[in-house]
């Protein structure tokens, strides 16, 4: 139990897929939970507080943009797990402003806010998105970065980066001394987030982690936002009996981490208040292919029937291969990840039994397609 070292959690974002598990972690765990969310339609299509977030929840509806609302829900609370963000790599490269104000302006206000209420630690939620392309190494087993791959190659169908003399590469885990390469709004707001949060407690000597998460999925991901995690959008379109599209050719790799493991990752680093100032990989640990993804989760729905589409579209901001080495996790939170893959994909089969989702991938798809974002 970590009442010891904290007893009132605040969770920014915490009405929404990560944050209300971490919520019901922590309750189970002997904490107090205050939560801070927007409750956006895009997320939450009633606007109102979603049925599974728990009724022992403190909730304070309100925008982290909003210095007043952010103000009362630091107040008296002993620690900040900062999730709220919008989330999403397409829908990031034209809603420029919304996604920057959001991430990066909603993290300033809450770090202001805790200036005159100070916490005893920080925890904020960053993105494998910052990497870019993950690692890869050549032929000679030598860790190498990829070249960003050109418009005119992707035009070609040629999906695999190449290395600086054109060298074939072979992906590898990303370790956190990886380089960031951002490349989507989405990706450089989230690295905003990080170091914003890392500076701040390093400046003011508030024991701070980043938590650098990779594909989450589970129980309660917004079905019906078609810029939510892939596993989401793949059952919104399954559901309703229609084929997941899936770009580029589909043995892109993933890293893909039950939302329960995060959870438990999340709370790790609110206990080991010793571990601070550094970015921490938050995955599984294992690579799949996304065209594999799709096809497991066909299969746990009872809708083999339906062919995944692979479109060969590539949409400006992807990248190719990136998954997760937790190798300083597991040092340093001692985070093992419990949940494998055929366990998440029944546990999410399983929450889906009955659930009504709205498919707006077509209409997203088009949307990237008249700003010029698919090729």
């Amino acid at each position: 139990m970590g009442v010891g070292i904290v007893s009132l959690v605040l969770i920014t974002g915490g009405g929404g897929f990560i944050g209300s598990h971490l919520a019901d972690d922590l309750l189970r765990n002997g904490y107090e939970v205050r939560v801070l969310d927007d409750l956006n339609p895009q997320v939450h299509e009633t606007g109102r507080a979603p049925s599974y977030l728990s009724d022992q929840v403190e909730l304070i509806q309100g925008d982290v943009r909003d210095p007043q609302a952010v103000r009362a829900a630091v107040a008296g609370v002993d620690s900040v797990v900062h999730l709220a963000a919008r989330v999403g790599v397409g829908q990031s490269m034209y809603e420029i402003a919304e996604y920057m104000d959001v991430n990066t302006t909603g993290t300033a206000v809450l770090l202001e806010a805790l200036l005159d209420h100070p916490v005893r630690r920080l925890v904020v939620a960053s993105s494998m998105s910052i990497y870019g392309e993950g690692l890869y190494e050549t032929g000679e087993a030598a860790p190498t970065p990829a070249v960003e791959r050109a418009r005119d190659q992707l035009e070609k169908g040629e999906w695999e980066p190449v290395g600086p003399r054109g060298e074939r590469l072979r992906p590898i885990p990303t370790p956190e001394t990886k380089a960031p390469a951002l490349s989507s709004v989405y990706a450089l707001s989230k690295y905003d987030q990080e170091r914003l949060c890392l500076l701040f407690g390093s400046a003011y000597d508030v024991p701070t982690v980043a938590l650098r998460f990779f594909n989450v999925y589970g129980p309660r991901q917004a079905l019906s936002n078609p810029y939510t995690g892939v596993l989401a959008i793949f059952a919104a379109r399954l559901l309703n009996e229609r084929p997941p599209l899936i770009f580029e050719d589909g043995h892109q790799r993933r890293d893909f981490v039950s939302v329960f493991d995060v959870a438990a990752a999340c709370r790790l680093a609110l206990e080991k208040i010793s571990v601070r100032g550094v970015p921490l990989n938050i995955g599984s640990g294992e690579s799949v292919s996304v065209r594999e993804i799709a096809e497991k989760l066909a299969k746990v729905l009872g809708k083999e029937h339906i062919e995944p589409q692979v479109t060969g579209k590539y949409r400006v901001g992807d990248i190719r291969h990136c998954f997760a080495d937790i190798t300083l996790a597991n040092q340093t939170l001692g985070f093992r990840p419990q949940v494998p893959l055929e366990e998440g994909m029944a546990n999410l089969a399983e929450w889906l039994e009955g659930q009504v989702a709205t498919d707006r991938v077509d209409d997203a798809a088009a949307e990237l397609a008249a700003r010029g974002l698919t090729i």
